[in-house]
């Protein structure tokens, strides 16, 4: 179980129009092929969610899922820090984003690989020591990588570093399932700040996955 919670923490991280960066939100709708012959795709499906709606504004993200394990993650750019609640947890758990348990062994980039949206993807195979992970990203959606050059935790500066943009589909393949992460919905928005806030009296405590 600490094995499998690590992972969720990592995949709710762990998905700029213009010249500028992207400020709105994404939905993705997620799906999951179990390799455990003791857990089944739905309820993979279940504990991760179906649906995940993911905010981004001046470095902060915040990820909101339908899921019964992780019910939501902060990213708080000027903490380096990644807040994640979970249930059967009072406490608020955070992860250092300067600290990544993951590698990135090799890395490979093929251009116009998909359309998804209207939107022209460029396809990041990132082959990990923990699996392989495919981003599929539009140019068009900027993101200023800068600004997440230390959030090393699941990989994210890695990606970032070489998009420059933000994800509209994801493939994580590793030991436990794959995941295919495929956004339905792009929309640049002004979003306000207090989103990205941790609620006022929230308890918090370093997270041991």
């Amino acid at each position: 179980m600490t094995k499998t919670l690590a992972l969720f923490l990592t995949l709710f991280w762990t998905l700029n129009l213009s010249a500028q960066t992207f400020e709105g939100q994404i939905t993705y709708q997620n799906s999951f092929k179990s390799k455990l012959p003791n857990v089944t795709d739905e309820q993979w499906t279940l504990m991760m969610g179906a649906t995940q709606n993911y905010f981004i504004k001046d470095g902060n993200y915040r990820s909101n899922t339908n899921g019964t394990v992780v019910q939501w993650q902060l990213y708080i750019n000027r903490d380096n820090k990644l807040y994640s609640k979970v249930s059967g947890s009072d406490a608020v758990l955070w992860n250092d984003g300067a600290v990544n348990p993951d590698e990135v062994l090799t890395a490979e980039v093929k251009k116009v690989a998909v359309e998804i949206l209207g939107y022209k993807c460029d396809e990041l195979i990132l082959t990990c020591k923990s699996g392989v992970q495919k981003y599929y990203f539009a140019p068009s959606l900027e993101v200023e990588s800068a600004l997440f050059d230390k959030h090393k935790y699941g990989n994210w500066a890695e990606f970032i570093s070489r998009a420059k943009s933000l994800p509209l589909k994801i493939v994580v393949d590793n030991a436990q399932f794959t995941l295919e992460s495929v956004a339905i919905e792009v929309k640049s928005t002004k979003l306000d700040t207090t989103l990205f806030t941790l609620p006022p009296g929230t308890k918090i405590a370093k997270s041991p996955y």
